[in-house]
């Protein structure tokens, strides 16, 4: 059996991705929609507050294309709290005019491909921000689910310990290069969805998302052993541009 790679954990997360229903929402009055809006403001300011205390972290953003108009990217410190959060949310009138469209669960990682060995590294200050972020409100969001090929030869699993930390090296090697153009947060997932991990990278250039997966795309933890699931990218909702959104 090859060793398993420890990992850390931080804040679990929640990806919930929503349609809305446009036909429904334009025969609903306008004193309607005026108060469905300050239902949802009360939510986003709700969701800042916790920002700000530091117990957990969320981010809105537009979904560009058929997949979903909108998601909430939530985390937060248990599960419960993920649950009580999207329970919240289903309760509210505005929600009525919602399709859950795709959702994602996991909890945010980092593995001992990176860990610094004989050192501690819940007592890293670096280590604990990756664990629990607050979630970059960059223009734009790049989502996606991925797993590690286990495919007869090409079966990441059956690598011994030495080979694959050498490979996460050189593929973070190339991660360092978009440093201060992409910010990126590894959730894993493995018992929890269907993927084993998802990835979500922000930046204020889109442009930069396709860049970096591309060329990632060459190196050999890709090219041979990654599987990859849908992509959704959007642009950042505030709560002034969550009500253009809605404005019919």
């Amino acid at each position: 059996m090859s060793e398993v790679a420890i990992t850390l954990e931080g804040w679990y997360c929640l990806h919930d991705f929503r349609s809305v229903n446009w036909a429904a929402w334009r025969l609903s009055t306008a004193e309607e929609q005026s108060r469905m809006l300050d239902e949802l403001n009360t939510f986003l300011k709700q969701w800042s507050d916790v920002e700000e205390s530091k117990q957990g972290s969320t981010a809105v953003y537009s979904i560009v294309g058929q997949k979903a108009d909108f998601v909430f990217m939530h985390l937060r410190e248990t599960l419960e709290e993920l649950n009580e959060i999207e329970t919240a949310f289903n309760k509210t009138a505005f929600a009525s005019f919602t399709t859950p469209t795709y959702s994602y669960v996991s909890v945010v990682e980092l593995s001992n491909y990176v860990n610094q060995p004989g050192l501690d590294p819940m007592e890293n200050p670096e280590i604990l921000a990756r664990l629990k972020p607050i979630l970059p409100k960059a223009r734009h969001i790049c989502f996606y689910p991925m797993n590690k090929r286990r495919d007869g030869n090409d079966n990441w699993y059956m690598l011994g310990m030495d080979e694959r930390r050498t490979m996460m090296r050189s593929h973070g090697m190339i991660g360092r290069k978009y440093a201060g153009k992409v910010k990126q947060i590894i959730s894993g997932s493995v018992g929890f969805d269907n993927w084993e991990w998802g990835v979500t990278l922000f930046a204020e250039d889109a442009l930069q998302f396709k860049k970096l997966i591309y060329e990632m795309r060459f190196d050999e933890v890709s090219a041979r052993y990654g599987d990859f699931g849908d992509f959704y990218v959007g642009n950042l909702l505030d709560a002034a541009k969550f009500t253009a959104l809605l404005k019919v």
